[in-house]
């Protein structure tokens, strides 16, 4: 068993967030625990404790790291739009498409719960980072709307969009014969937006 000494904290925290995203490779979170994840690095679970303060922030952490992840691709795919509808769309489909790649850590950051204690700001600005890029692309493609109005779109789409994921990731559309998620999300941004504009 490694000592608290052997690594940085630093280094504890890299190897520990690693082990995390490889076991959400292959297995939900509900499948992990503190003492798997202290054993996967050679640890005893308190030293994660100190680290990190309790299970539930690791967790957190976690998240805060695939959510790192999906603003990254979905800044790149974006940066190649020649439009905001086509950056609209180009978010929706790495969102979709991001959650088919990853489906256990997508799933981790909508069923990891706080428990009643406040969402740090770390893991608060993330979130405001990834709504505020959709609230701004809403903004260039309908500039004479106010703030309210923008606020009400963006969650509209996204709960649209998140909702198609998660039945496409999940294969829960019931359907005959195969759906296509991006084909959905065509349906939904096209009509949306043609009525919105209209």
């Amino acid at each position: 068993m490694a000592r608290r000494n052997d690594h940085t904290r630093e280094e504890l925290v890299s190897m520990t967030l690693e082990q995390v995203k490889l076991f959400l490779s292959e297995h939900p979170h509900h499948e992990l625990s503190l003492r798997k994840v202290a054993a996967m690095i050679g640890y005893v679970p308190s030293t994660l404790v100190n680290i990190f303060g309790n299970y539930n922030l690791l967790l957190l952490h976690a998240v805060a790291q695939t959510l790192d992840e999906l603003f990254a691709e979905a800044e790149a795919e974006m940066a190649t739009a020649t439009s905001p509808e086509e950056a609209l769309r180009k978010l929706a489909y790495c969102y979709l498409d991001f959650a088919s790649r990853n489906p256990y850590r997508w799933q981790l950051i909508f069923q990891h719960t706080m428990n009643g204690e406040e969402l740090p700001d770390w893991q608060s600005d993330r979130i405001n980072n990834m709504t505020g890029m959709l609230e701004t692309l809403i903004s260039q493609i309908n500039p004479d709307i106010n703030d309210a109005d923008v606020l009400a779109a963006s969650r509209v789409l996204w709960a649209g969009v998140h909702g198609i994921t998660l039945l496409t990731v999940d294969d829960k559309l019931f359907t005959e014969v195969p759906v296509d998620g991006k084909a959905l999300i065509d349906n939904l941004l096209t009509t949306y937006l043609n009525v919105w504009k209209g």
